[in-house]
């Protein structure tokens, strides 16, 4: 057997490697967070017993809605890879599910990048990743502006809170929000921050992707966020769908201003779903229990916008992640 035959064999090898361990992975989270859970027998009741009275068009409606919203997620991310290689909608959307599926076990969902990039060409991994963070910071702006003013409508009604406070709140939020439109407007100039950091030329390859954030125009930053606003909205009017189809009766615009609060502080606990799940519950109950007493109902509410949005994507994802050449999509084909 040739060098060159030993090294294919090894690549082989280590291809269907990757695809075991992340199989693996995946079924780790599926058994934990959906299979072994201790109060999945609740959660099941719930969802029975309110399929049974008949509330299964607003359920139906939040399914529906999924697709769509990993749709503006694709239009958004797309948006920001024109720049330097053009995809097809449904190459893009591909990318996006593989994403989600990383995310899954990693950190504040950091796997995203990684699946992303499966689907650009390898020289442009770098600029995938970097088209990601612009992306990610697309998505977090629309959430704290519109988490902001969801507190402040939460708080004003439901919480013991001076009014000087709440006054406070708001001049932070503006504050916190102006200066991040700012940054996002005019994201090219962390460039000659990056090449100052000390550690730079340890991620030259990095760095040296980093200026296409000068070929971003107002144009296409806006059109990044505009996506990103329905995506945002889409997720909201899923989140009450799933609310009315578990019986939790919220005004149209305290719902949506509840949602908004919760998504905002979820944000600032950067954990994997698979942890953070757990945390998200509580907030939820922490939300819910001013128009609700059933927390069954709520957890299965939060539980349900998972399951709809990350695990079903998720498992797409995996078939299109077992199904692509992983060291190819990273590294190019074999010389």
């Amino acid at each position: 057997m040739t060098t060159k035959d030993q090294r294919r064999k090894g690549r082989k090898i280590l291809e269907i490697g990757i695809k075991i361990l992340v199989v693996m992975l995946l079924g780790f989270v599926l058994y934990n967070q959906v299979f072994a859970r201790e109060d999945i027998g609740e959660l099941r009741a719930a969802f029975l017993l309110h399929f049974r009275d008949g509330n299964l068009y607003w359920l139906m409606i939040a399914i529906l809605l999924m697709p769509l919203n990993w749709a503006f997620e694709t239009l958004k991310w797309n948006t920001l890879v024109r720049n330097f290689e053009h995809l097809s909608f449904f190459r893009a959307y591909r990318g996006i599910l593989s994403g989600i599926t990383f995310s899954l076990f990693t950190p504040n969902r950091v796997g995203e990048y990684g699946g992303r990039i499966l689907i650009v060409k390898p020289e442009n991994n770098w600029k995938g990743v970097i088209a990601t963070l612009v992306g990610s910071f697309c998505q977090m702006l629309v959430l704290l502006s519109t988490g902001f003013v969801g507190l402040l409508f939460f708080a004003g009604k439901f919480l013991d809170i001076d009014a000087l406070m709440l006054q406070g709140i708001m001049f932070l939020g503006i504050l916190l929000v102006g200066v991040l439109l700012f940054c996002f407007y005019n994201i090219d100039l962390i460039i000659p921050i990056v090449k100052r950091l000390p550690f730079v030329h340890r991620l030259k390859r990095f760095v040296k992707h980093i200026v296409m954030l000068r070929n971003y125009t107002s144009r296409e930053l806006t059109t990044a966020l505009f996506y990103g606003g329905i995506r945002y909205l889409i997720y909201s009017l899923q989140y009450y769908l799933i609310l009315r189809f578990f019986g939790i009766e919220v005004p149209l615009l305290m719902g949506f201003a509840s949602i908004a609060t919760i998504f905002l502080l979820q944000t600032s606990i950067p954990l994997p779903p698979i942890i953070g799940l757990l945390t998200r519950g509580q907030i939820a109950l922490f939300v819910w229990e001013h128009y609700t007493n059933q927390q069954s109902d709520i957890l299965a509410a939060t539980f349900g916008l998972f399951l709809l949005n990350l695990i079903i994507p998720a498992i797409l994802g995996l078939f299109i992640i077992v199904s692509t050449n992983v060291l190819q999509s990273l590294f190019g084909n074999e010389k």
